[in-house]
């Protein structure tokens, strides 16, 4: 007899040191889960070789032998939890390795059994698998906030390796949130909340529909009890009011098919508590406005026989104008198929067909777990090519989120299906979040033409880059060779890979600028001391770095260009104690201001300065450098008001364009303001923005945001204005804000 037929009692153990299982006196489970070990092996034994349960009984008496003595918050033997998970995975029709993972899941975490011993005696596949799944050790001064969130991108990461780590972890966040009654009531809210955030949109992210609606459901009750039994009562008590109505559908459809030759299987749900509820919030309707309770579901033999059947429901019943939706021809990201269409049922009740295939459906039930249960990869290979660009992309936020907290924002963000389909000049069709902007849409065709795009056509139209993209728009990015990310970008992307790809270019592109200017601030200061940044060896470097930072030289002229360090004590601390021979320096000479481009080096918004304008700088803690006009209001203190003072001056090959504000008196009367602007634009200069006070006597003051090449251009636009009969005075404005730099 195989010990894949021994009773539950008759467990397997590994002997050490040795890649083969050995029976073992087992000790019986105790007597209210011997239930649960037959229903998991009876389960195991439809689909898996006789030697593979011999393996998984194993470690399950590995794990219940390791889980000794330990007991869930509910008083069960921990052991069940384990079972638990792997018999999820079973219904999955999950692989050996990772039902052995399931059940050893938490040994790492909760006992003294270390990945080693694990991997000598189950291999290395589910070793992994279970570190993948085990959470990193809690650093002494680390928040919980920051310790989750590291948590939750360890486990992405092997994710992204390894999909099976996910599948794991699902499984073990069903069985905790089916079992949080035994928590105490804040951790119940807080894992619910994580529920609701991360692990639905994952299960829903991963085509896991019936785990994605359980999960919802559950936080939903955990999170908001009050509503979720207001709710549940509202709907118990409009069953008996709607249940002629059901009865009537089902016996008109039941008649209708078979009339049209088509076999089909029709069943009919109640719509999620969640769902509801979602709907009562987001358009702010009352229960008894929520009229689409009831779904019904058609399942039939092939993809032709699928629009058979939605001809036929709407001979039967009238559609409902733009609620039609083809997710057969343009499946869903998570390669969901399906036809749904609302319908006018009896008595005006709008009711939701989906109609789809046998295969649809499990595909739509298990998602990419149905890997494991279908084996044609025709059928699947869309599924696993879109599933694993999601994945890949995971690795690609990694690289470009400087920490944990800002990879889970940019995770989250991705996580919401996409719900609007674009199409590519050679008809490819991408899935994007709802208010995607071509921009995201560079950004999901690749990386490297998002950073360089810096235009687009949509529809064959010229469109600005922040378009918002509609179902169907053909789109076709425009790049050039040295363009790069604008900052504004941030204000309108809706992707997480969009947002992490332009902050970590705008991150490095800032780094490097900061860099520079702090090795020129560091050679200011140390020309002040009568040296020069030349003449210091590695040895003072050395020395500075292990007595004060810890960090790269690199890394200390980046904090002194972002006023992180002040260059006068850096250059006095590398300078003492070494001894420095040279000629005493002339100086670094003044910084040179290029544009508003640098990001090292920030335009104060206070006075404005244009070319032209005498500068002086500023080292501001965190922002770096701040330029300001001479005679800015804002430095009236003078330098003994600051103590990191710098010389600045213009560049010669400076860039604009240069925002100025100024304020123009003039008489109030109609179409003055178009003779303003026609003067302005007249001498090739743009308007960015323009108010004006709300007095209504004979003059009205009007504030122009223009756009101008250098102090020249400025006063030639100004000296025009002043000739128009209407301007009675003209001010350049240098205090125009209260957020002064």
């Amino acid at each position: 007899m195989s010990a894949a037929a021994l009773p539950p009692s008759a467990l397997l153990s590994p002997s050490a040191g040795s890649d083969e299982p050995r029976i073992v006196p087992p000790t019986p489970p105790p007597t209210d889960l011997t239930e649960d070990f037959e229903h998991l092996f009876a389960q195991l034994r439809t689909y898996l070789k006789p030697e593979d349960v011999d393996q998984i009984a194993a470690a399950c008496h590995f794990s219940a032998n390791a889980h000794r003595g330990q007991f869930r918050s509910s008083g069960e033997p921990y052991i069940s939890h384990p079972l638990a998970v792997a018999e999820t995975l079973a219904y999955w029709r999950l692989d050996p390795q990772a039902l052995i993972a399931a059940l050893l899941h938490d040994v790492m975490e909760d006992t003294t059994i270390t990945k080693a011993q694990i991997a000598q005696d189950f291999g290395k596949v589910a070793a992994d698998l279970v570190d993948g799944v085990s959470k990193l050790d809690r650093l002494e001064n680390q928040s919980y906030a920051e310790a989750q969130a590291e948590n939750f991108r360890k486990m992405l990461l092997a994710m992204a390796q390894d999909v099976r780590v996910i599948l794991i972890k699902l499984a073990d966040r069903l069985h905790n949130m089916r079992t949080l009654d035994a928590v105490r009531p804040d951790k119940r809210r807080r894992i619910a909340r994580e529920t609701l955030d991360i692990y639905a949109p994952i299960a829903n992210r991963l085509g896991l529909n019936t785990l994605f609606c359980e999960l919802q459901e559950l936080a939903f009750r955990y999170l908001y009890p009050l509503r979720y039994r207001v709710l549940t009562k509202a709907v118990r008590g409009a069953r008996g009011n709607r249940r002629e109505v059901v009865g009537k559908i089902l016996a008109a459809i039941k008649e209708r098919l078979p009339a049209c030759h088509i076999d089909a299987e029709v069943t009919w749900r109640e719509k999620h508590l969640y769902g509801i509820y979602r709907k009562m919030r987001d358009k702010h309707l009352s229960f008894s406005q929520v009229l689409d309770i009831y779904g019904f579901r058609i399942i039939v033999a092939d993809t032709p026989a699928c629009y058979l059947a939605l001809g036929a429901l709407h001979g039967l019943y009238k559609p409902l104008p733009g609620k039609f939706k083809d997710y057969i021809a343009i499946p869903k990201a998570n390669g969901y198929q399906s036809l749904h269409t609302t319908l006018i049922g009896p008595y005006g009740m709008p009711v939701e067909f989906q109609i789809r295939t046998r295969q649809m459906h499990h595909i739509a039930d298990s998602g990419v777990a149905s890997h494991w249960l279908y084996k044609d990869e025709r059928a699947l290979s869309e599924l696993q090519r879109t599933t694993h660009q999601w994945l890949q992309s995971l690795i690609e936020l990694q690289t470009a989120s400087v920490d944990s907290a800002e990879f889970l924002e940019h995770v989250k963000v991705d996580l919401f299906p996409g719900e609007v389909y674009v199409f590519t000049p050679a008809g490819k069709i991408l899935s994007l979040r709802r208010g995607a902007s071509a921009v995201d849409f560079a950004y999901a065709v690749h990386t490297d033409i998002g950073n360089c795009c810096i235009a687009c056509r949509i529809n064959q139209e010229n469109m600005p880059l922040r378009t918002e993209l509609r179902n169907g728009d053909r789109v076709e990015i425009i790049t050039a060779p040295n363009a790069a990310p604008n900052p504004n970008w941030l204000s309108f992307v809706k992707s997480g890979k969009a947002r992490a790809q332009i902050r970590h270019f705008l991150k490095t592109k800032q780094q490097e600028e900061s860099a520079a200017l702090g090795k020129h601030l560091l050679a200011q200061a140390l020309s002040g001391l009568g040296h020069r940044l030349e003449e210091l060896g590695s040895a003072a470097w050395q020395r500075f770095l292990k007595a004060f930072s810890g960090k790269t030289q690199r890394e200390v002229l980046t904090d002194i260009g972002l006023g992180k360090r002040l260059p006068a004590i850096v250059a006095r601390r590398l300078l003492s104690g070494s001894v420095v021979d040279g000629p005493v320096a002339q100086g670094a000479g003044a910084i040179r201001v290029k544009g508003s481009g640098d990001l090292a080096i920030q335009l104060a918004h206070c006075c404005r300065p244009i070319p032209g304008d005498p500068l002086v700088g500023v080292i501001r803690a965190g922002q770096g450098l701040i330029v300001h006009t001479h005679d800015c209001p804002a430095l009236r203190g003078g330098k003994a008001g600051h103590k990191e003072w710098v010389d600045v001056e213009w560049d010669a090959d400076v860039t604009g364009p240069f925002e100025v504000l100024v304020r123009v008196v003039a008489q109030n009367a109609p179409g003055v303001l178009a003779r303003l602007a026609v003067t302005i634009a007249e001498h090739d200069a743009n308007i960015a923005n323009v108010r004006m006070d709300e007095d209504e006597g004979a003059t009205t003051a009007l504030y122009f945001t223009l756009q101008v090449r250098d102090r020249v251009h400025l006063a030639r636009i100004l000296r025009n204005l002043r000739r128009l009969p209407a301007v009675t005075r003209i001010t350049r404005l240098k205090e125009n804000s209260p957020h002064h730099n």
